[in-house]
């Protein structure tokens, strides 16, 4: 097995980066979800606001996350974002593990994909496993991954929401990919995870199935319930991705 893709996603609920290589740190790849998007009562996500799912998020050669190619922290960035969710909102920086909805890294399998069918940034993975035919993610679950030095501790199959549904290319909503996911997964696709041991990995690198002993010290963000905390900012918050 080896690493068939890897990206980022440096502002939460927009599209992704692929990238050639990655700094997997003990908080996930390095840069990731770094900015989300706020409204009112707390973080605005692609699950209630799809157009955010369209726009392209990237890292500046400087390293400043980027909105249709503008920085986050100006004006052009700011207006994408009100124009995509179409009421008041604003993007904020935050590093805190609440950020990621589960864990800090969402593994997929090539296998898993081809059976799935449909485009895999629907499901918004940060590595993908390839030349996994025949296995199954359900027998992953509590084992790890080895990719060089870095350890992806395995922790359970992502359950899905409304997201897959939006085609991140025209905005346009298939409930069937929902309604698939959850007759032929049983709702449940990709997998939950976390660096154990950090280090670079690189697409192409070998891969390893291993055991493993540790659980993770934080399991669930805002997307279960925690509190909605960035700096002075204290609020209610809706679920999110």
């Amino acid at each position: 097995m080896h690493v068939g893709g890897l990206w980022r996603y440096p502002v939460k609920s927009l599209k992704g980066e692929r990238l050639d290589e990655a700094n997997l740190t003990s908080d996930g790849i390095a840069g990731d979800r770094i900015v989300h998007v706020r409204g009112l009562h707390g973080p605005l996500t692609g699950r209630t606001r799809h157009e955010l799912l369209t726009l392209a998020g990237s890292t500046g050669e400087d390293g400043v996350p980027r909105v249709n190619g503008h920085a986050w922290d100006t004006e052009e960035a700011a207006g994408t974002i009100r124009r995509a969710t179409r009421e008041p909102s604003e993007l904020v920086p935050f590093e805190g593990a609440a950020r990621f909805d589960i864990l800090n890294l969402l593994v997929a399998t090539d296998s898993a994909i081809e059976k799935f069918g449909y485009d895999i940034g629907r499901l918004r993975p940060n590595i993908l496993i390839s030349g996994t035919a025949g296995q199954d993610e359900r027998d992953w679950v509590g084992r790890a991954i080895r990719i060089g030095d870095a350890v992806v501790g395995l922790y359970a199959r992502r359950m899905r929401c409304v997201v897959t549904t939006i085609d991140p290319d025209t905005g346009a909503q298939d409930l069937d990919v929902f309604r698939r996911i959850r007759s032929e997964f049983e709702g449940k696709l990709a997998l939950d995870s976390w660096v154990i041991s950090p280090g670079i990995v690189r697409a192409g690198d070998p891969v390893e199935l291993i055991d493993r002993d540790v659980e993770p010290e934080i399991v669930g963000g805002w997307v279960v319930g925690a509190p909605y905390r960035t700096g002075s900012h204290d609020a209610g918050s809706e679920t999110r991705t």
